[in-house]
């Protein structure tokens, strides 16, 4: 799947602390409906990764075993919603 990714993040023979942070670094930049592509993202990364982005702020566009994520940044919604 080739969806609109812009950015891709490679957490391959990193350590996943730092890789955690430039994603939120990264995803915090991104527009919504952007979709990041997270390379390397084994079952502990992901799990860290959903503790550290919002539930509300992205949705999972396509996950594969081989440890690549596909998120898509959602609209901040508004406080009256």
């Amino acid at each position: 799947m080739a969806e609109n990714i812009k950015r891709i993040i490679d957490f391959r023979d990193s350590l996943s602390s730092i890789s955690l942070l430039k994603v939120t670094q990264v995803f915090g930049k991104m527009d919504p409906s952007e979709v990041l592509e997270i390379r390397g993202a084994d079952q502990v990364i992901r799990q860290d990764l959903f503790k550290v982005l919002p539930r509300a702020a992205y949705e999972i566009v396509e996950s594969e075993d081989g440890g690549r994520l596909h998120i898509r940044k959602q609209p901040a919604k508004s406080r009256g919603e």
